[in-house]
């Protein structure tokens, strides 16, 4: 489904990734672990098209993410790639049912549509009765997980996570961890996970861990 070929990435004399290959099947959940520094999250950018590789390809269901450009880019990535970040970058001025319909609004499906699959969305993760709050009403959890259904509302090939749960205390990361689990389940979706928590790694069905740039198990 997404498969990663010798991707390399420098930043001047820096060699951050130093030629990684991997797969990831569809409906799989896998952690990238490894030390800061290591090249997580500069690896999770190659498979989410915000930056591109110095050397070595990435395909998405086929498609060669390097060919794709400007606006055919962004609407590849739109409706094919969800993203959770540590921090959620919700918008304040949004409640959170508005935050999960941004995307789909975005790339043009009905505001009818969209809201009804966004509530469908927030019930699964226990939030329909916070749907109204906007963010600074919501506890953290609650914030990661109208994250959570933002990037799960066009339906996405696949979900990319940058440490979900490096904000979250031990209670909500937990909950976190399970949401993940029944959504895969529930929705058939594939996850890619970049994590220091090994409590969150654990529940993944593959571990890939990189040292110095490279894929060390």
């Amino acid at each position: 489904m997404l498969q990663v070929i010798d991707i390399h990435k420098s930043f001047g004399k820096l060699k951050v990734l130093k030629g990684i290959d991997f797969t990831i099947e569809e409906n799989e959940i896998a952690s990238i672990v490894g030390p800061s520094g290591a090249g997580k999250t500069t690896l999770l950018q190659m498979m989410g098209t915000l930056d591109k590789p110095s050397k070595g390809e990435v395909y998405l269901d086929d498609v060669k993410l390097s060919s794709l450009h400007g606006r055919n880019l962004a609407r590849f990535r739109n409706q094919n790639i969800g993203f959770i970040f540590q921090f959620h970058n919700l918008l304040t001025e949004f409640t959170a049912l508005e935050n999960v319909c941004i995307p789909a609004l975005i790339s043009g499906k009905s505001k009818k549509e969209t809201q009804k699959r966004a509530e469908e969305l927030l019930e699964n993760l226990n939030l329909i009765d916070r749907k109204d709050h906007k963010p600074a009403e919501l506890s953290g959890g609650e914030m990661q997980r109208v994250a959570v259904a933002r990037a799960l509302i066009n339906n996405p090939k696949i979900i990319l996570a940058d440490e979900p749960s490096g904000n979250l205390d031990t209670e909500n990361k937990k909950e976190l961890y399970t949401f993940f689990t029944q959504l895969r389940k529930l929705y058939k979706q594939t996850f890619v996970i970049v994590t220091h928590d090994m409590s969150l790694a654990k529940v993944s069905d593959r571990i890939i861990k990189l040292q110095d740039g490279k894929i060390v198990t």
